[in-house]
């Protein structure tokens, strides 16, 4: 007789994997140890007759643990912090002849040495660090409990479960979802790997659902606002969907690293299906441009209900989303703008520009790119995989450039061992230190096929750091947590020690430049409107008594935000005669027709001004990228400001350009006043406005924001935005 066929496991585990928070596996009501006698009726036993779990938005259970404002009707709580629930029973409990446990499950196989079955014993007093419950009231047929979670338990939703003891084997009560409580990340308890001790940053990096999220250039930078919106209802299931997507093993979701590592993958498409496709070519077929999302809300949703990558991203979406997948579980997070990013496909430290003899760039050889901005995320916690002192924030990026261990993830990677070069302790840190620490290197390619360096910028990748300041829209500078003053000793020691630590450098740019030329060039564009002419001014200096001519060539490109070259609409040629010690200044016009009709939807321009010095043949190199300034949507309000009553919303455009706009859309958002909606404008003609109402009821009090977003077939990345103080609801 042949035995029945068993599912094989490939002889290395007896337990499937357990990977999904959304699978059940439900334990037996009842467990037995042998035959009950006849006449013995187990419900005459201690025997549950109902649970509460004061999970509503105003107990102490919401309140205690700061997930009040989570819109959802299940309990949620952070661990490692004590929470009550109250259990009924068909008699009174008598703690010396009748025993019960509470038991939490996770996942479809779960195992208490997984820390995915928590069967949390009733104890006479609650030890920090450990799972334990403590009768706290007991009268007539219920019990209150006081629950103390583990610091260390996994994230995500568990089943809870009464068990009563009886002298023939265990009663369970029945699988009841309105007993599912949420466990997260705790920035509150000094247990938890998360911990942060300032309020004020918890408020902001845990707390807050609107960001700012800055970009343009270093010399112009822009803002907007964006809707993290953590606490809307569906996307805390929709961050857990994300680690299940990940097939995620469930134990290792009480670590931040390996929590903030997947989310990382998962944020983008590429290899593992996450959440978002990226796109930097300027077509958004079949999907929506990335400038014209307004916050997570609506692509975290669509994610889960479509379980398909959503189109389209780039960097700032990509940290948007990402920012709120960790703020949504608990762990603080904020994103960062890096301005002059270098994405160094090699990490060698250097971006190498190839110029011709002529001075023009050579677009076959130059390989790198300098992004004029960057956004990634900082996430806080421990390290105790690295050595004492780097933990703090971890520089984590969920845009795909580069593989990192066979998927497109980047971090966590401190950024204290940034800072001081130690790139050998994981993950990527090589890959963020030459993001922010890259020498610019300008290099002839002869026709010989010789290179010379003509001159090096060391100064001009990762020119300046920002996040959002605490408790306002205001930029705040963090490069110096990211590298050293250049030209400090310690800068220079932390090079050496990345180079150290295997990070390559084969072209030595140290002391073999030309020298100096007694010939200075410089350049500015002024600020300039989209649709208007602008100057170029370009400024040589002669230092010597000597007398120079230049030959000098101006060119400037339409490019993508990353750097990358679209189409060149300027070129132009000229010659300047310098006489001794003098300055000359050259403007250079720039004409609406020569860039309007190829414009990518930042805007973005840049300049490229070489001259060669004709009695020397030294080469003197200046680039420079432009944001144009954009036409703004104008947001109005009327009517009460209060929670629960009517306030009309009007978005209002007027286009300031010499075309007509067709195909428009504008998206409106403001978490916690109005659900993300959008409406679509067939055309709107030169300086004609168009105008929007909605009418919304607000349901959170307090400083709240609007943020609207236009997107056409010619025109994008138009925004505006209107800060608001919704009152609290007048009491009856």
């Amino acid at each position: 007789m042949s035995e029945t066929p068993r599912t094989a496991f490939g002889g290395r585990r007896a337990v499937p994997p357990n990977n999904s928070n959304a699978e059940e596996n439900d334990p037996p009501t009842v467990e037995l140890q042998g035959l009950v006698p006849r006449g013995v009726n187990l419900q005459d036993y201690l025997n549950v007759t109902g649970v509460h779990l004061f999970k509503e938005k105003w107990d102490s259970n919401k309140v205690d643990h700061h997930t009040d404002k989570y819109d959802n009707n299940k309990l949620i709580v952070r661990r490692g912090q004590s929470f009550y629930i109250q259990i009924d029973f068909n008699r009174p409990y008598d703690p010396r002849r009748d025993l019960f446990r509470v038991e939490y499950v996770i996942g479809r196989y779960p195992q208490e040495n997984k820390g995915t079955y928590i069967p949390v014993p009733i104890v006479s007093e609650l030890k920090s660090g450990k799972w334990g419950a403590k009768v706290v009231m007991r009268e007539n047929r219920f019990v209150r409990l006081s629950i103390q979670s583990s610091p260390e338990c996994i994230v995500g939703k568990f089943r809870m479960y009464v068990a009563v003891w009886t002298p023939y084997g265990i009663i369970r009560t029945r699988r009841n979802p309105e007993t599912d409580t949420y466990i997260l990340f705790n920035p509150w308890s000094e247990d938890d790997a998360v911990y942060l001790d300032d309020d004020k940053e918890k408020e902001e990096y845990v707390l807050n659902d609107i960001g700012v999220i800055f970009y343009g250039d270093s010399n112009n930078i822009r803002s907007r606002s964006w809707s993290y919106g953590q606490f809307e209802d569906g996307i805390l299931d929709a961050c857990l969907y994300m680690m299940d997507r990940a097939q995620m093993d469930l134990s290792g979701r009480g670590n931040p690293i390996k929590v903030s590592r997947v989310g990382s993958a998962m944020v983008n498409s590429k290899d593992d299906n996450g959440v978002l496709v990226g796109s930097w070519d300027n077509i958004y077929a079949y999907g929506v441009p990335p400038s014209a999302w307004t916050g997570s809300i609506d692509i975290l949703l669509e994610y889960q209900s479509s379980q398909n990558p959503v189109r389209y991203g780039q960097c700032w979406v990509f940290a948007g989303v990402f920012n709120t997948f960790l703020r949504c579980l608990g762990i603080p997070a904020r994103v960062v703008t890096n301005y002059f990013s270098a994405h160094d496909n090699d990490a060698n430290l250097q971006m190498d520009i190839f110029l011709e003899e002529d001075g023009n760039v050579n677009s076959k050889l130059t390989k790198d790119s300098v992004w004029n901005y960057h956004c990634w995320n900082e996430a806080w916690m421990t390290r105790p995989d690295l050595p004492v002192g780097f933990g703090g924030w971890q520089a984590v990026d969920s845009t795909p450039q580069e593989n990192s261990d066979g998927m497109y993830r980047c971090g966590p990677a401190s950024v204290l061992a940034i800072k001081h070069g130690h790139v050998c302790f994981q993950f990527d840190a090589p890959f963020v230190f030459a993001e922010v620490n890259s020498d610019l290197v300008y290099i002839t390619a002869k026709k010989d096929g010789t290179h010379v360096v003509e001159a090096v910028d060391t100064t001009h990748v990762g020119k300046l750091i920002v996040t959002k300041e605490i408790g306002g829209d205001g930029m705040k500078d963090i490069t110096d947590n990211y590298k050293f003053q250049e030209g400090q000793k310690e800068e220079r020691l932390a090079l050496e020690t990345a180079l150290m630590y295997g990070v390559k450098k084969p072209l030595n740019t140290d002391g073999i430049t030309k020298p100096r030329s007694d010939v200075d060039m410089d350049f500015e564009v002024e600020n300039a409107m989209m649709g208007k002419d602008f100057t170029l001014t370009i400024t040589f200096q002669n230092n010597s008594p000597n007398s120079y001519t230049l030959s000098a060539y101006v060119s400037g490109n339409i490019t993508f935000y990353t750097g990358v070259s679209k189409e060149e609409f300027k070129n132009e040629t000229f010659d300047v005669t310098l006489e001794p010690l003098s300055v000359k200044k050259k403007e250079v016009l720039v004409r609406a027709g020569e860039y309007m009709g190829q414009l990518l939807e930042q805007a973005s321009l840049h300049f490229f001004v070489t001259a060669r010095v004709n009695n020397t043949e030294d080469i003197l190199a200046k680039q420079k990228s432009i944001v144009l300034t954009i036409p703004k949507l104008i947001i109005k309000v009327r009517g009460a400001k209060m929670v629960g009553s009517d306030m009309v919303v009007t978005v209002e455009f007027t286009n300031p350009l010499k075309e007509t706009l067709q195909n428009v859309w504008i998206r409106l958002d403001g978490p916690g006043v109005i659900k993300p909606m959008r409406k679509m404008f067939r055309e709107i003609h030169p300086n004609s406005t168009v105008q929007w109402e909605e009418v919304c009821r607000p349901w959170v009090s307090g400083p709240r924001k609007l943020m609207a977003s236009m997107t056409s077939d010619s025109l994008r990345h138009v925004y505006g935005e209107l800060d608001l103080h919704i009152q609290r609801q007048r009491s009856a």
